[in-house]
């Protein structure tokens, strides 16, 4: 998630800690080192030039200052503006009436029905009645999918077929206030551009059934054309919020960063994997963490306590401080972490991480697979002594697990890697291992 724009922040960074004292000189070349990340990372312009105005107007009021660290006050200008930016504060959905009505608007191919079950399932989880409406007769297959996305999580679809959205969405409406439902979920049709057309029959559908929420779902991935598409969407409907789709993808971080500020309205959510749990509230403070490579500590730990097992947690840390850690250990905690979602996302979420380090690493979900494999036609002896594992034995653990034998070797070599890691990390002060706090333990 936003590798690009994180690498060139963390190298602006490293030159900041270096700085003696803020000067107009440094100020002006990292204010253009800034500007011409934030165009490369496909940020709007205008959101850009205020972003670089607010952080060196700051900055000229921290010239004066005493401080130890100058470079470090620097940035910390540039975090809490980039925090401003994506809005400050976490924004809460609103769910004061019953049922509460959610519409759901958005370019075909953003993501928009496969959200709508995804927010479903968040309430669900809540213990909240939720109902799901197909409302997009248009695409072929749309109606059929909310249908299987809402079987897998056992929420009900209200639908009509092929009929008027706005019926179908009035009745939806209706059907959930007498099921006595407390959320209902309208997908609406998606075009595959901003049309009068599409505008008219939304429009018509949100003066119908008045919903709490409009929110509109932009894939991230598009750049300035979803932060385009929300501008005119916005312009169309009184929309109280954005989803953001997509971000464990390829984004360049754009659109997050400048969605709100045209839109004039917060992201409420952000998707971060196509799994139905890949849903999250979206908090601003966390999100420029992650975009400026400062981790995420929280959405880590909130991850990990779903899936952590405080007594395997405890047993590994002590081996990891110990340096007894093996090829039993490291397959275990590779089953933990895929609990947890994608492990190069959720590597990137560490505090400091050695971002060139993980480049090394082949930290690729369907690696896991492969690793289970290979560490299964292992001795006891080898996977808790792995030193032993010479070039014959080798050859027979890549027939008996069906892999090759160069990947065999990249495999003790990342374990190798993640040794020295974990040998970083038992350096620090006891309740202060990143790895504790990645398994949940505080």
């Amino acid at each position: 998630m936003f590798e690009q724009i994180t690498d060139r922040f963390d190298t602006i960074f490293r030159r900041l800690r270096g700085l003696g004292k803020i000067t107009d000189s440094n100020i002006q070349e990292t204010s253009r080192e800034i500007r011409r990340v934030l165009l490369e990372a496909d940020v709007n312009l205008h959101v850009a030039r205020d972003f670089i105005a607010q952080v060196q107007k700051k900055a000229e009021g921290t010239k004066v200052l005493k401080s130890i660290r100058p470079g470090e006050q620097f940035i910390k200008i540039i975090h809490e503006e980039l925090v401003h930016i994506l809005g400050d504060e976490k924004a809460k959905i609103d769910l004061s009436r019953k049922p509460s009505v959610i519409l759901m608007a958005g370019l075909q191919g953003s993501g928009k029905t496969t959200t709508c079950a995804k927010l479903a399932k968040i309430f669900t989880d809540q213990k909240k009645q939720v109902l799901l409406a197909a409302a997009d007769v248009y695409r072929p297959a749309a109606i059929e999918q909310l249908q299987l996305l809402g079987s897998q999580i056992d929420v009900p679809v209200y639908d009509e077929g092929v009929g008027d959205p706005v019926a179908i969405c009035a009745n939806a409406v209706a059907q959930g206030k007498s099921e006595k439902a407390d959320v209902v979920i309208l997908d609406t049709a998606g075009r595959l551009h901003v049309d009068g057309e599409m505008m008219n029959e939304i429009q018509q559908i949100s003066d119908k059934v008045k919903p709490n929420e409009i929110l509109f779902v932009a894939d991230s991935m598009t750049g300035q054309d979803a932060v385009n598409s929300a501008k005119a969407f916005s312009e169309a409907l009184p929309l109280t919020g954005t989803i953001l789709t997509k971000l464990d993808g390829d984004a360049r971080g754009g659109a997050a960063v400048s969605i709100r500020q045209v839109t004039g309205t917060p992201i409420k959510f952000a998707g971060v994997s196509e799994k139905l749990d890949g849903l999250e509230p979206f908090n601003p403070k966390q999100m420029a963490d992650r975009i400026l490579g400062f981790g995420d500590v929280i959405s880590l730990v909130e991850k990990a306590e779903h899936v952590a097992d405080e007594k395997t947690v405890d047993m590994l840390e002590k081996k990891m401080l110990g340096n007894e850690f093996n090829l039993e250990d490291f397959q275990q905690q590779l089953m933990q972490l895929k609990k947890m979602g994608s492990l190069q996302q959720l590597m990137g979420m560490m505090p400091g991480m050695n971002r060139k380090l993980m480049k090394g690493m082949n930290m690729e979900d369907r690696q896991l697979l492969w690793t289970e494999a290979i560490i299964n036609s292992m001795t006891p002896a080898e996977r808790k002594n792995p030193t032993i594992i010479d070039g014959s034995r080798r050859k027979r653990i890549a027939l008996g697990s069906g892999r090759s034998l160069q990947e065999v070797n990249q495999l003790l070599k990342q374990f190798v890697q993640m040794k020295k890691m974990m040998k970083q990390f038992g350096k620090m002060k006891p309740g202060k291992m990143p790895m504790g706090n990645f398994m949940g333990i505080s």
